[in-house]
């Protein structure tokens, strides 16, 4: 469950927006997110590409601003490998559950479990091999 606050404050920092209009999510319940997150779709580009045939994926956006270009949410994929390109948008990752080893193009593997956090800068591109059903919370930015 989400809960939503909007207020209006006084920001001195920016004085040329008198005032400001501030969003804040207080709660969600991860275990909730995941099981309400029903329909299942391939995994596909811009995402990653998969390379060992279709890979359901499971997605719930939390948080989006499109206009600063920051996008938060919830993401679960069933085991396989795939290609990602991050060209154009970075990722920071909190893997929840699940294992995936990551490689970067020209570099060594690195095994991620629960509670491990992984980020992703523009330019990285490599393999994500998911051995057990991953989820997630990211941000993309």
């Amino acid at each position: 469950m989400r809960v939503m606050f909007n207020r209006r404050v006084h920001s001195p920092r920016f004085p040329e927006h008198p005032t400001m209009e501030i969003a804040m999510t207080q709660h969600v319940a991860v275990t909730d997110v995941f099981e309400r997150i029903a329909d299942a779709g391939p995994l596909q580009a811009p995402l990653g590409t998969s390379t060992t045939g279709p890979t359901q994926t499971w997605l719930e956006e939390f948080t989006s601003d499109s206009e600063k270009g920051v996008h938060t949410g919830f993401w679960r994929c069933d085991p396989g490998v795939s290609e990602w390109d991050f060209a154009e948008i970075g990722e920071v990752i909190h893997v929840l559950r699940g294992r995936m080893t990551v490689t970067e193009q020209g570099g060594e593997p690195v095994a991620l479990g629960p509670g491990d956090v992984a980020s992703f800068p523009i330019g990285w591109k490599g393999t994500w091999e998911i051995t057990e059903t991953l989820e997630k919370f990211y941000v993309m930015l």
